[in-house]
């Protein structure tokens, strides 16, 4: 301990030493009106003594000025109050039988335990006032609004406001909650709703935008990077709300608004008691781990405490990366970790009878679809026949949960992907259907950064100095990002029920167009934008839903249910396949409007 933090400790146990002599003084001298002998304020002054010594003596065996708590933290101004109220009943009770031999009035400990405690509450609040404001951000610190009055806005104001380093110093505070017209959190004002945004930049002279809602989706983000570029600030946002509560960063971890933000962020409000009532101390398996969303799902599921965690792939440097991000090491040595193609029936069929998994997530697959229209018999390989290689294996072994990721291409597909997966819904009905077990389907849109995406992609063509290739200026996607896409398909493991599809709430969809250009925007540079045209098995607008499907949401606000048709392997026909897959036009997105039928013809 440093001689100034020593003098400093020993500074505020004088104060509160001196408040209960001043206390007890100022409780006597006030019930006699100052008129008082010379014997009642000698026991007076030396029963304030008693008081302050007994105080101090009982602060250092709390450790209250040993450095247990912050200096007028809530911590400690609790266990002051505790403290004091002790000390009175123990004064009161030596001074009830006492008083009137020694001159002081019986309840002198009672009418002084108030002026006690806003003493020293006084003198910590002026203390901890004086220290705030040293420790504001400085005059050269970027003057900043805040979108949002709520709790990240508090929290962030709260390490702001106590930062003298922090970058930014806030302003203002904007919200469209009426009853926080009048608010003023941590001494910042509301000064405005989310629609005076320019004007309020204009009377702050603010230079800075920070997005501070908890739950904003992508929407609500564009609408307000929007406004807030109109209004020639920087926009910026906080962590959300999942990343807070998680401990992973902070309220002041604030970084600019990327194309993340604007075009994928779906507050995701996960029931984690669901959740690990089918994961904790389950043997768990997911096969295309090494993938981006298979990796993210292993990262996740880690965090329920499985008995055990098998992550499967074909891919060794995938399996690395996977195995880095849920145990902290890539020594690829341990059998948690397994190298195998889901297409060796043989080889899968041993695994499962092995390791015995209860819990499988089927996250392998082909899914580039202009490559699987040149190569359609790959997607028979592994969209069809491999995820009926893992349905078969986890029948054999009694697996109780199943959850096959699909695509939004498997609703009314029109491309060999869309084809293929449907397939691979329809097979896992079978599987619900047979065995009355949680067999199910989870279909959802564009994952954003995931491997060869469309993202990445744009990044790399931006960084090259363009052309950025689009396929046509009408076209939309639904977005989500892969941690919160990870978050529902585990949620919608523990809703499901045998023979679902359920599909995730993706928001509104999002033009391809408009991602380019602000893609464009943010990196500053004078790109081309060239059309390309739709390329075979593309559709327009990409759906979630097919057309005889009808949708509910038992469960959970951003999954829709629906069941999916059954098709059993025996009826599986390749030459059908093939035949279709050659045979039907996919030149533009309306060319095939139903599912292909992959049954064989019933036998007269």
């Amino acid at each position: 301990m440093s001689v100034a933090q020593k003098r400093r400790r020993a500074f505020a146990a004088t104060v509160d030493g001196a408040a209960w002599a001043l206390g007890i003084l100022l409780a006597v001298a006030l019930r006699f009106e100052f008129m008082m002998e010379v014997r009642g304020w000698t026991s007076t002054l030396l029963l304030g003594l008693v008081a302050a010594g007994l105080h101090v003596g009982a602060g250092y065996y709390l450790a209250l000025y040993r450095g247990r708590y912050t200096y007028g933290s809530f911590e400690e101004v609790r266990t002051l109050g505790l403290l004091v109220l002790a000390e009175t009943i123990v004064i009161a009770l030596f001074i009830i039988p006492l008083g009137p031999l020694i001159g002081v009035p019986r309840g002198t400990s009672f009418l002084a335990a108030p002026v006690v405690l806003l003493l020293m509450f006084g003198v910590r609040y002026v203390a901890r006032l004086m220290l705030d404001r040293a420790r504001k951000p400085g005059a050269d610190a970027e003057p900043a609004l805040i979108v949002g009055a709520g709790y990240i806005a508090d929290r962030l104001l709260h390490q702001v406001n106590t930062d003298p380093t922090s970058p930014f110093r806030p302003v203002g505070l904007l919200d469209d909650d009426p009853a926080k017209a009048n608010l003023r959190l941590r001494g910042v004002p509301v000064i405005g709703r989310t629609s005076d945004i320019e004007a309020a930049a204009r009377d702050t002279r603010a230079t800075m935008l920070i997005i501070a809602v908890g739950q904003a989706d992508s929407a609500l983000m564009r609408k307000l990077s929007d406004q807030g570029e109109k209004a020639g600030l920087r926009v910026a946002v906080t962590p959300t709300l999942a990343s807070l509560k998680s401990g992973a960063e902070s309220p002041s971890d604030v970084r600019d608004i990327s194309i993340e933000d604007l075009i994928g962020r779906n507050p995701v409000d996960t029931n984690v008691e669901q959740i690990a009532g089918y994961i904790t101390g389950k043997r768990v398996l997911v096969t295309g781990a090494g993938g981006s969303i298979g990796s993210e799902l292993c990262h996740q599921l880690a965090k329920y405490g499985p008995s055990e965690l098998i992550m499967l792939d074909r891919d060794e440097t995938g399996l690395q990366m996977a195995q880095l991000g849920t145990k902290g090491h890539g020594l690829l040595d341990t059998n948690e970790v397994v190298l195998a193609d889901i297409r060796d029936a043989d080889l899968m069929n041993d695994l499962f009878d092995e390791r015995r998994p209860e819990v499988v997530f089927h996250a392998a697959a082909l899914k580039h679809l202009p490559m699987l229209e040149q190569y359609p018999d790959e997607a028979w390989k592994t969209n069809v026949l491999g995820s009926l290689n893992i349905i078969r294996a986890a029948r054999r072994v009694g697996v109780t949960t199943f959850v096959n990721i699909s695509t939004d291409k498997a609703a009314n597909p029109t491309s060999v992907l869309g084809h293929s997966k449907r397939v691979a819904e329809k097979l896992t009905a079978w599987a619900g259907e047979e065995t009355g077990m949680r067999y199910l389907s989870v279909r959802f849109g564009n994952v954003i950064g995931s491997r060869g995406s469309m993202l990445p992609t744009f990044q790399s063509l931006i960084a090259q100095g363009g052309p950025i290739t689009v396929t046509h200026p009408e076209a939309t996607r639904f977005f989500m990002t892969i941690p919160e896409a990870c978050q529902l398909v585990i949620q919608a493991g523990g809703i499901g029920r045998a023979g679902e599809v359920l599909i995730l709430d993706m928001g509104e969809p999002v033009s391809i167009l408009d991602v380019a250009k602000r893609m464009i925007a943010m990196s500053g540079q004078n790109i081309e934008i060239v059309f390309t045209g739709l390329r075979p098995g593309e559709k327009l607008h990409e759906e979630l839903v097919g057309h005889k499907e009808n949708l509910a949401r038992p469960f959970h606000p951003k999954v829709s249910h629906t069941r999916a048709d059954v098709i059993t392997p025996e009826r599986l026909d390749k030459a059908g396949w093939e035949a279709r897959m050659k045979s039907n036009p996919r030149n533009n997105d309306t060319a095939i409007i139903e599912p292909i039928n992959l049954e064989r013809a019933p036998k007269a």
